[in-house]
């Protein structure tokens, strides 16, 4: 059915891209809903009148995606059934200049930090009151909790800091009133994400804080899980380590993106670290937290990846024997150090070689989690799924990590902790029973 101009608004809001995403569409969500507007996330219905897409610009396919959903609306809006199209986010943020007279049904055009232009264009009041509270798109006992914006790191191949800025802390007093706010909404985990975590602290308090910040958090009443993600190798700071063992819930757990495992490509990456030192960290880690699961990410196919740069990564991980492992192929992303480079590796080549990462992670995830046949894990539930509840141990986040599944016979209460006992397990997936 077609929209009506004189009927009440109704908007919602699309969000692409990472969990840093979805953090901004709660905020506008949080604040749309506090000045009394009809206003929906991810609408299952197309009934919105008013559609706010919220955009990735990090790599190719996530730039095309952003774009596609933009064109999808802006044919909805010439056939009549949505009135207005507006586009923030990074991919709006760097390149609207561009894209405006290619897409003229979008009404208007927001960058990352534009959100009281964008709530004053919705015709809402920016509410200070609001600050620190969030309505969550995600289940109710898990939240993302963005504890700084930007990035000061100088990584050749990445746009993150033209879109999102430099790297800005949030106070700690503002952090731990949200967790606080969350806590008493029923939340039980917390998963801190920045474009760099380790960064923490250094722009206002003059230091790495990331330790303080995790042990105030960690005393928030009600939060049983604080999950660190996006902790950055060089300039680690160590002393995180002694809070994760010893404060029982901040879980075992560090995703840590080191990109690639040859020191002459992360060089050309920027990275500030050589494989000879990542491979101390990573062995540094464990010692002091033994039982530790850390997930990192590769990139395959930089520029200046030859097939020994290549074979020299894949050493790297049969060597490290990563929990989680994820591969990008590498993206030319313009106005980047690496941009200057040839972009010469073919993009089959680049596929096949994170391929083979890929297959040699499954093996390495195979061999773990058989490991784990005949062990009882604390496992938080996240959903009912066909004939199964599925959740997630303490060493996995959602939606990119390994997931635990019972039969749906054994009921399980949604957002609840159970002791599960591992009977049998796949790749990537860990099967089991209720502990007696």
């Amino acid at each position: 059915m077609k929209t009506k101009g004189n009927r009440k608004n109704k908007i919602n809001i699309v969000t692409l891209g990472c969990s840093k995403n979805l953090v901004d569409s709660e905020i506008l969500y949080t604040q749309l809903k506090g000045n009394n507007m009809d206003v929906s996330h991810e609408a299952a219905k197309d009934d919105s009148n008013i559609v706010v897409i919220n955009t990735c610009g990090f790599i190719d396919n996530a730039k095309q995606e952003s774009i596609d959903t933009i064109l999808r609306y802006a044919e909805a809006k010439d056939a009549g059934f949505v009135e207005k199209v507006y586009v923030s986010g990074c991919l709006s943020h760097r390149f609207k200049d561009e894209l405006a007279p290619e897409i003229p049904q979008v009404d208007a055009w927001f960058g990352t930090n534009e959100l009281p232009r964008l709530l004053k264009t919705l015709r809402a009041d920016y509410k200070k009151e609001l600050v620190g509270e969030r309505l969550l798109t995600t289940p109710a006992h898990y939240a993302y909790l963005k504890i700084a914006e930007g990035c000061d790191r100088p990584c050749s191949f990445c746009a993150i800091p033209l879109m999102r800025g430099k790297h800005i802390s949030t106070p700690m007093d503002e952090l731990v009133l949200q967790a606080q706010n969350l806590a008493k909404k029923g939340t039980k985990e917390l998963i801190l994400i920045a474009q760099d975590l380790t960064y923490y602290g250094l722009d206002i308090y003059k230091k790495r804080n990331l330790s303080e910040l995790l042990d105030k958090l960690a005393d928030v009443e009600g939060i049983d899980w604080i999950r660190l993600q996006y902790a950055y190798p060089a300039g680690f700071p160590m002393d995180i380590l002694d809070v994760i063992k010893n404060r029982p819930n901040i879980c075992k757990y560090l995703d840590m993106p080191l990109q690639h495992g040859s020191s002459e490509i992360l060089q050309l990456m920027r990275r500030g670290i050589n494989r000879e030192k990542t491979e101390n960290l990573v062995d540094a880690i464990r010692q002091k937290v033994p039982e530790i699961a850390l997930r990192t990410t590769l990139i395959a196919g930089h520029p200046g990846e030859t097939e020994d740069h290549f074979e020299e990564m894949y050493r790297f991980v049969e060597k490290m024997r990563f929990d989680r492992l994820g591969v990008f192929t590498y993206s030319h992303e313009e106005d980047t150090h690496s941009f200057s480079m040839p972009d010469d590796i073919p993009a089959e080549i680049k596929e096949e070689r994170a391929d083979l990462i890929m297959e040699l992670q499954q093996g390495i995830s195979k061999e773990l989690n058989e490991k784990k046949v005949g062990q009882t894990f604390k496992v938080l539930f996240d959903r009912k799924e066909g004939d199964y509840f599925i959740g997630r141990t303490e060493f996995d986040s959602p939606e990119v990590d390994n997931e635990v599944l019972i039969k749906a016979d054994e009921y399980v209460r949604i957002g609840d902790f159970a002791q599960v006992k591992i009977h049998e397990t796949e790749e990537f997936d860990l099967f089991g029973t209720l502990a007696k």
